[in-house]
């Protein structure tokens, strides 16, 4: 038995497509379907059950055997990188996803510090959602990802990196934008620009507003920080964004941002990765530059 046979039967198993599986071990569909007859062969049991129309659903014997051949690859990975890393230069690729507005305005220094420290190690960065970084970690995709308001998963571990600052923002000729600081309660019935509103920041916003009773005029809403600040400065409204986010705006005079009376109002920020996942050492390096910075803290599992 090969151990790319039991990767290909673990990715099948969490992605519950056959498709999905040849398309992350570069094989075709045939050939995982091979690969499995080949194992049912070799137990004398099947593992996934056969004419379920949501894809590949593990028996009780495939769950016990997908949970065995997973502890048994990361034992492997492990080994893998404590017998090349010592001999090794530090190389590879670092995959890493996060949202827009982390990946924007808050990772491009550390990526630029960690490129300079360690030049063989290529460092790939890709935007999505919060749930779709999750998402990516417990596949395999990505080594980690870098979110706000991490998802609580029992297979997740997130490391707290740090608490941003919320700030209301508007545009320079808002009748607000002389104050320095404001009540929520100026914001009741105020055209409003939001983030979509599956997006975790958005949900936090909405509590806190809920929480001070106070009730605004949703005009637009976004799932990109970038489109939601070119609104507020148009002056389609105002907004309530992690500070920074709008530092180049705000020096630049293109927006105000204003801090609350009843504040400071904070979102968390976190590394995400599979929980019992081997990172890299390259991986591992670079989450430590990370937690190194201020605010950083100690891992805890999710």
């Amino acid at each position: 038995m090969h151990i790319e046979t039991l990767k290909t039967f673990c990715d099948l198993a969490e992605t519950g497509s056959f498709g999905k599986a040849a398309r992350l071990n570069f094989i075709s569909q045939s050939a995982v379907s091979q690969q499995l007859k080949a194992l049912e062969a070799r137990y004398g049991c099947p593992l996934v059950e056969r004419g379920r129309r949501r894809g590949a659903v593990l028996t009780a014997n495939g769950a016990i055997f997908y949970t065995e051949c997973k502890a048994m690859l990361e034992r492997f990975r492990g080994l893998e990188q404590r017998l090349r890393e010592p001999s090794a230069t530090m190389a590879g690729t670092i995959k890493i996803a996060t949202v827009y507005s982390v990946g924007l305005h808050e990772l491009p220094p550390y990526v630029k510090r960690f490129m300079k420290a360690h030049p063989q190690v290529n460092v790939h960065v890709e935007y999505s959602r919060t749930d779709k970084v999750c998402d990516a970690c417990l596949s395999d995709a990505i080594d980690f990802g870098i979110v706000a308001f991490p998802l609580r998963r029992t297979n997740l571990t997130v490391i707290p990196w740090h608490e941003e600052k919320l700030v209301l923002v508007c545009a320079p000729d808002h009748r607000l934008a002389r104050r320095r600081r404001v009540s929520l309660t100026r914001l009741e019935g105020e055209e409003f620009v939001a983030f979509d509103r599956d997006i975790p920041t958005r949900k936090t916003i909405d509590r806190i507003l809920k929480a001070h009773k106070v009730a605004v005029n949703t005009v637009m809403e976004f799932d990109n920080i970038e489109t939601l600040k070119r609104s507020v400065e148009v002056g389609s409204g105002l907004s309530i964004l992690p500070e920074t986010t709008v530092a180049n705006e705000v020096k630049n005079k293109l927006l105000v941002k204003l801090d609350f009376a009843e504040g400071p109002f904070t979102r968390t920020v976190g590394i995400v990765h599979r929980r019992g996942r081997v990172l890299s050492a390259a991986a591992r390096a670079f989450v430590e530059l990370l937690v190194a910075a201020p605010g950083g803290r100690t891992e805890q599992q999710a």
